[in-house]
């Protein structure tokens, strides 16, 4: 079964949910239409359907090889690359002066989507490249933004973040590797990175390693972190003293070369600034981090589209209330179908919040308003993390459905619904695990400016149940009910999460954080129903989609948001019910 982009989702989801109109207005995407959003969707439709997604399986079945430090991508990822530079997709969401299409991130991100969702091993590679180009676009000098963005930007070079160590993972501050200055203006960086994405293959000319180091005498910590830039290709032509000396076997993500980097003396030159590493590198990861957010989604939509095109083809059993004799398709079994629809409800929930942040994110940038600016960084700020974790954790979810919608021969490799869990699994560990993002958004983003990012979502979700409650479709009121339901537990979670002792707060986190994601999910939802009532009422697109847009936000609210009430005191039970479990720590 191979994967069919959702153009009509993405395309109801961009306009309609995430009002990516809005971005129109400043004046900053001069080429951004309708017509050009419908084309760009269906080209990348293309890519993905045509020449990624037959090469899913083929990359998970192959692997990648090294040998001599060399890395070999599995069959056909050159060519699907070549493809990919011959579109210009790496620059679609950059700017034009630099050499991008100069269209919105919130269009980047459906066209990741479609990507990750055809082969999310290959779209590893592109995706950590975008986060290279923020940086430079952000802390480079305008020497090194001359010498580096026209190749990434179309493509013809690849760029990695080099982080980890074997003694550093979430624990930045410990890391070890070192820049000694050469004398000339550059550095010799020297040390060992493991879980490299993309750190060495076939596909791309040059590949850009952003590496995280310490310079002689920097403070301890992550206070001494400087950031470098180290090709592997020098200017000359000749080879950087990098390579890789191992190729992680992993999971899930087999078509991803996933790489154990030695720098030994390599030729490399500061960016942003001695001592300024963690922040030039934290603009990467929160790209990064919005980026892999996508991957959950786009991994859920495969999966999806597998499942239930297994469920119509697999007969089992006489459902009930059905024509003829059976065995029928199990798909007429409401089991099937609720377990479908709880897939569907989530992936769309996901999908918004992540096109949501990513409008936010180019508000913060270039609405005219100084405080339009400010109120849309604080909510690209709280949605950041939600979209990380709520989507990657949904990811997993649905992936892990789609396997039992299957039953046995969800267990069996050669069906494919075991490959969309085991790629899945990563996305809720990398580029700060769920945890993380879940301790961000309760202990910084709950309480930063006084509550103003939250309180600010409270007010747009009560403008979403005034306009439910108000409609004239019978469905309607109800899910504005429901979102005031969620809405009230959010409130009384918050509350308590900003009073609460710290020990307290880290202990409810990530329940926090599923509660935020689930009510905020569901809130896009309903902007979809009052979107979709309108089409009806003005005749305006297909009358199906709305009608089932209505119903999805429907299904969603009796069957998700009703539960939010019960996330409250799974937040609040405070970490002494937690600790009094035992774990042998006397």
């Amino acid at each position: 079964m191979t994967y069919r982009a959702p153009v009509d989702e993405l395309r109801f989801t961009l306009i309609e949910v995430a009002a990516v109109d809005v971005l129109k207005a400043t004046g900053a995407f001069p080429d951004f239409t309708d017509d050009i959003t419908l084309a760009i969707l269906e080209e990348a439709a293309k890519l993905a359907n045509d020449v990624l997604a037959p090469l899913n399986k083929t990359g998970d079945a192959e692997h990648c090889k090294l040998d001599n430090g060399v890395v070999t991508t599995p069959t056909g990822f050159r060519q699907a690359y070549a493809k990919f530079v011959e579109g210009g997709w790496q620059g679609l969401q950059f700017p034009t002066k630099v050499g991008g299409m100069g269209l919105p991130r919130a269009l980047g991100v459906a066209t990741l989507e479609m990507v990750q969702s055809a082969n999310m091993a290959f779209g590893l590679g592109p995706m950590l490249t975008y986060g290279a180009i923020e940086v430079l676009l952000v802390h480079g000098t305008d020497e090194q933004r001359e010498a580096y963005l026209p190749k990434l930007l179309n493509g013809e070079w690849s760029a990695t973040m080099n982080l980890t160590e074997p003694q550093a993972g979430s624990d930045v501050g410990a890391l070890r590797t070192k820049a000694e200055p050469n004398g000339d203006g550059s550095w010799a960086v020297s040390g060992q990175k493991i879980f490299i994405t993309w750190g060495e293959h076939d596909c791309a000319d040059n590949i850009l390693h952003l590496v995280l180091a310490r310079t002689p005498d920097s403070p301890a910590g992550t206070k001494g972190l400087s950031l470098f830039i180290v090709p592997k290709i020098l200017d000359d032509g000749s080879r950087n003293s990098v390579q890789a000396i191992g190729l992680e076997h992993k999971l899930g993500i087999h078509g991803s070369p996933t790489c154990t980097m030695e720098y030994a003396g390599a030729k490399g030159w500061l960016i942003g600034g001695e001592n300024a590493g963690m922040k030039a590198m934290f603009t990467m990861m929160n790209s990064a981090r919005l980026n892999v957010g996508v991957q959950g989604v786009g991994i859920a939509e495969r999966a999806y589209q597998q499942a239930l095109a297994f469920a119509k083809d697999r007969k089992q059993g006489k459902a009930i209330d059905a024509k003829g004799p059976g065995p029928h398709p199990i798909i007429q079994h409401p089991d099937i179908q609720r377990s479908l629809a709880m897939m569907k409800s989530k992936i769309a929930a996901s999908r918004a919040i992540c096109m949501a942040c990513a409008v936010a994110a180019d508000l913060s940038e270039y609405a005219e308003d100084a405080d339009e600016r400010a109120a849309a960084k604080r909510r690209e700020e709280l949605l950041t993390p939600i979209a990380k974790a709520w989507s990657t954790d949904i990811g997993v979810e649905v992936a892990s459905m789609g396997i039992q919608i299957h039953g046995g021969m969800g267990y069996i490799e050669e069906t494919g619904a075991a490959q969309h869990l085991r790629d899945a699994r990563i996305t809720p560990i990398y580029e700060g695990t769920n945890a993380i993002q879940a301790m961000d958004l309760a202990g910084r983003k709950l309480n930063m400016q006084g509550g103003a990012a939250f309180t600010e979502l409270y007010a747009d979700i009560e403008l979403t149940i005034e306009a439910c409650s108000t409609s004239s479709h019978p469905d309607l009121p109800l899910l504005g009910e429901r979102l005031e339901e969620g809405l009230d537990s959010l409130r009384e979670a918050a509350t308590w999460m900003s009073e609460a002792d710290p020990a307290d707060v880290l202990a409810g986190a990530t329940p926090f954080l599923t509660l935020a994601g689930e009510v905020v999910g569901g809130w896009m939802l309903c902007i979809g129903a009052v979107a979709a009532r309108r089409r009806q009422k003005d005749k305006l697109g297909d009358p199906v989609f709305a009608a089932q847009r209505i119903a999805l936000a429907g299904f969603y609210c009796e069957a998700v948001l009703t539960l939010a009430h019960a996330r409250v005191d799974d937040i609040t039970m405070g970490v002494e019910m937690i600790s009094d479990v035992g774990f042998g720590l006397d």
